[in-house]
């Protein structure tokens, strides 16, 4: 059987998964919004002056709105090259912290299915997968829900933006349809705005942001991701350090007036006794001991 024969058969099986469609279906409530930002950034390179094959070939390869908005000015004026390049390497730095996140999920795959989940991987479906999956302990139906969002916004970028191309001359940029995306994008943000570490982090990055925007080359948006994921990893360590420091609860006397007959720990409310009796046992390992002789 030949290898494409292979990855045909692997690529239909992965379809075919229930979790496939989950991902479909966590990726619909954005498409609106990506779709009308994929539109926006088709009518703006063609404006820009670029000629149609080459619009719809850096569509298709690079695959990132934000880099492509921000070199597309920089193209116009005729920066030099490396300045383009150095531009699209900043906004798109992101993407290097999402993918040490992404290891977690799939280091054990091949290089080239990581190599391939690296170029259709983006910020909403990043966001989508890790609300389903908080925790990077691997799973059979991650593989399936990922390429199931992941194709899903694919389309849903790349057929509105090849449209856009090929309507620029109808399609004025005046619409303002790039802020749709950016109304997703909020969105998306606010459902993971769920703790206070998060809230945190957003308020840092919203501040570092602005307070770093005349930075050249979209620097502000780098300057804000590092303060966001220092603060939060600082205040990550801090509860977890808490967490140590945090007083044990006394064990208490036994009650004759309820049967019991060794120390037993303090019950919370809605705590079952057999809980209750594991830790009692586990905090006092001399009355454990007596209790087994006893009933031995």
């Amino acid at each position: 059987m030949s290898e494409v024969n292979v990855l045909w058969q692997r690529a239909t099986g992965i379809a075919r998964q229930p979790a496939f469609m989950q991902g479909v279906r966590d990726m619909l409530g954005t498409m609106p919004g990506i779709a009308a930002w994929g539109l926006v950034t088709g009518v703006a390179m063609v404006k820009s002056g670029m000629s149609l094959p080459l619009a719809v070939f850096m569509t298709l390869t690079i695959y990132a709105g934000s880099a492509q908005l921000a070199v597309l000015p920089l193209m116009a004026v005729g920066a030099p090259l490396w300045v383009l390049w150095f531009t699209a390497f900043c906004v798109n730095l992101r993407f290097v912290i999402l993918s040490t996140m992404w290891r977690g999920f799939f280091s054990h795959l091949r290089l080239r299915h990581r190599l391939a989940i690296g170029y259709f991987s983006g910020d909403v479906i990043f966001v989508a997968f890790t609300k389903r999956y908080p925790e990077a302990v691997k799973r059979p139906e991650q593989v399936p829900h990922f390429w199931g969002a992941a194709l899903s916004n694919w389309l849903g970028w790349q057929i509105p933006s090849i449209a856009g191309i090929y309507l620029a001359n109808v399609i004025p940029l005046s619409w303002g349809l790039g802020f749709a995306g950016v109304l997703a994008l909020l969105g998306v943000l606010y459902s993971m705005l769920n703790d206070r570490a998060t809230w945190v982090a957003c308020a840092v990055a919203s501040l570092a942001a602005v307070a770093a925007f005349a930075l050249p080359l979209k620097l502000n948006i780098l300057t804000a991701i590092a303060a966001a994921v220092s603060v939060g990893l600082l205040m990550e360590q801090a509860e977890r350090r808490a967490v140590r420091l945090r007083p044990l609860p006394a064990v208490r006397p036994p009650d004759p007036a309820k049967g019991e007959h060794h120390p037993v720990l303090p019950l919370d409310e809605g705590s079952d006794t057999a809980s209750a009796r594991s830790h009692a046992a586990a905090a006092n390992p001399a009355a454990n001991a007596a209790a087994s002789k006893e009933r031995a």
